[in-house]
């Protein structure tokens, strides 16, 4: 399981340890990877550039800058090496792998489960569709994620997604595809809400 973090986090945020412990514990061999100009890989000078790209991209701010799609595609290629290097370790079974993300996890998971074949299923939390330029927007790439699983955790009060953006996410997904929705707000998702991502993983990874 590739397990992913939002904007300003990183692979050590406590909400991805939150998710990560009951799926270990279930089975499941868990990794995150610092996304570009996040956690260890931050950057005095380039970081707030990207968080505000973030804005923009979600519509709060004007002007998505260059970095924005440079930023994308440096960490769709971060995930997939990541993958390539759990995929070398023999313990692991290579042929059963998912993807989680939570919020930015989201928005760059959907363009990476999209353009890499092995991950199988995905639950995709907080995140939507409609973001920056088309080449990057993961509305533009979800639907090829089929016939591949995903489920689509939301947030009903999120006051960073807009609902709109969630919906034109899921929309854009091709079938097999689920959709749930918590009363909460973009930071507040219940324990329920990580429940709901395992169980729908643990069933198409056919875990016990």
């Amino acid at each position: 399981m590739l397990l992913q973090h939002g904007a300003g986090g990183s692979k050590e945020s406590p909400y991805l340890d939150a998710a990560a412990g009951p799926w270990v514990r279930g089975g499941l061999a868990v990794a995150s990877i610092d996304f570009p100009l996040h956690g260890e890989r931050a950057s005095a000078k380039l970081s707030a550039r990207v968080l505000a790209d973030i804005g923009a991209a979600l519509g709060r701010t004007a002007g998505v800058s260059g970095l924005w799609v440079e930023f994308v595609h440096q960490a769709v290629c971060d995930l997939r090496r990541a993958l390539d290097a759990l995929t070398t370790h023999p313990e692991l079974e290579a042929s059963r792998c998912a993807y989680a993300g939570f919020s930015m996890g989201t928005i760059l998971g959907a363009s990476f489960c999209g353009t890499d074949p092995r991950p199988c299923a995905a639950a995709l939390a907080i995140g939507g569709g409609g973001f920056g330029p088309p080449e990057v927007d993961p509305a533009r790439w979800i639907g090829r994620f089929a016939p591949r699983p995903v489920l689509f955790v939301n947030a009903s009060r999120d006051e960073r997604v807009p609902r709109a953006a969630s919906e034109a996410l899921f929309a854009a997904a091709g079938e097999p595809k689920e959709i749930t929705w918590f009363d909460c707000g973009h930071s507040e998702l219940p324990g329920a809400a990580l429940k709901a991502m395992w169980t729908f993983l643990r069933r198409h990874l056919l875990l016990a």
